[in-house]
């Protein structure tokens, strides 16, 4: 699947950044074009890897190149200010190569959080393939203005692409971890699951073709109808001179590697199991999801189509969703079989609902902050009025 990828303020850079290091280290391409918007100029001059006349710098007039301060209503008025300035970058992408946009945000920041609903908005009145959202939520303890900031944004970002992929931070987070060393571990595991999704089905020249290939026109239909989408990810490292104890016994299974074809399946349906089940980029009930796709990735001879039915069927019953695809992408070089889960459509997801409720509160303690501050601050400074004159 061919991407244009853009990233929206300071996440939203370095996420890109990182899809761009994913690609050069595995030639996997995924990202055909790459564009950084923010309004602080520092954070565009920190990305290595997206081009230079790529990095815009938008809200110079208002904010001077200094950032919005977490203010995500002016994110998005700068955004729509400025957005003739975006499209200029955007002009420069060979749509006619790309399968989707996707914008990249934090949710919980100013620049990003406010102007990416804004620039998903715009996309989707000019082009006709589809836009769609990645958005990463704060954890719990940045902060009530960073909850209340995704709150808002998630509801307004979810409206305006066809598919929002979430990732949420206090998921992944591990105690005694520095702040840069966290986020860094978090960027990683994003762009390990969603460039593993969206590399499904690309196939070079003289490489493996998977015996059910899945390909950019089956991502975009697990992602049509809109809603909310979580990805699951397992993986486990295989020997490549591994022997089923079955095939040296009896000589079944594919005796030209010496692969036992019912290990195989059983590690593929223990795969996507623990993919389903184990930690989701956004967590959530997966029963009731309304669309599933299911990527297995390893070398050809560890992939098998009756491990990834059964997957499939298994995928079926637990989600309750007729429209449950799957498939295989080969990659021989790899150490690894890994089995990838797209949600798509979730519906319960406590997660979301805590969010909401945490940033109502935090909508409340601010208005009621500013209802008492005159009055606090006539208390401190004129309470004593009568005997000290002012100069004017």
């Amino acid at each position: 699947m061919k991407l244009a990828m853009i990233g929206f303020g300071q996440a939203g850079g370095k996420i890109l950044d990182k899809f761009l290091e994913y690609d050069e280290r595995t030639g996997s391409e995924i990202v055909r074009a790459a564009v950084a918007v923010n309004s602080a100029k520092a954070d565009l001059h920190g990305l290595k890897r997206v081009p230079m006349d790529n990095r815009v710098l938008i809200g110079q007039a208002r904010v001077k190149g200094h950032g919005v301060g977490a203010d995500n209503e002016l994110g998005a008025e700068i955004a729509e200010e400025d957005i003739d300035e975006i499209q200029g970058a955007i002009d420069n992408i060979p749509v006619h190569e790309v399968d989707a946009f996707l914008v990249i945000s934090g949710l919980g920041g100013g620049t990003g959080s406010g102007g990416a609903p804004v620039l998903a908005k715009h996309l989707k009145r000019i082009y006709t393939e589809p836009v769609y959202g990645l958005g990463v939520l704060p954890s719990q303890d940045e902060g009530g203005i960073y909850t209340l900031n995704a709150a808002r944004s998630f509801q307004t970002f979810v409206r305006e692409v066809d598919n929002l992929l979430v990732f949420d931070n206090d998921a992944w987070r591990k105690t005694g971890e520095s702040m840069e060393g966290g986020y860094a571990d978090i960027n990683d595991e994003i762009v390990k699951r969603f460039a593993i999704l969206f590399g499904a089905g690309e196939v070079k020249p003289g490489g493996e073709v998977g015996e059910s290939v899945v390909d950019s026109s089956e991502i975009i239909n697990t992602l049509a109808g809109g809603g909310v989408s979580t990805v699951g990810y397992a993986a486990e490292k295989i020997e490549k001179q591994e022997k089923g104890l079955l095939s040296r016994f009896t000589g079944s299974g594919n005796q030209d590697d010496g692969i036992d074809a019912a290990n195989t399946t059983n590690r593929i349906t223990s795969l996507v199991r623990k993919a389903a089940l184990g930690r989701l980029t956004l967590p959530c009930e997966i029963d009731g999801a309304e669309r599933a796709l299911l990527v297995m990735s390893g070398p050809p001879k560890f992939l098998n189509r009756k491990g990834i039915e059964r997957g499939r069927k298994w995928l079926e019953e637990q989600t309750g969703s007729m429209e449950v695809r799957g498939g295989d992408y080969p990659v021989s070089e790899s150490n690894y079989v890994a089995s990838v889960i797209l949600l798509s459509g979730v519906t319960n997801v406590p997660r979301i609902k805590e969010l909401q409720q945490v940033a109502i509160e935090a909508q409340e303690n601010i208005e009621d902050i500013r209802e008492h501050s005159e009055e606090n601050l006539h208390r401190l400074v004129e309470d004593d009025e009568d005997e000290l004159e002012p100069l004017f």
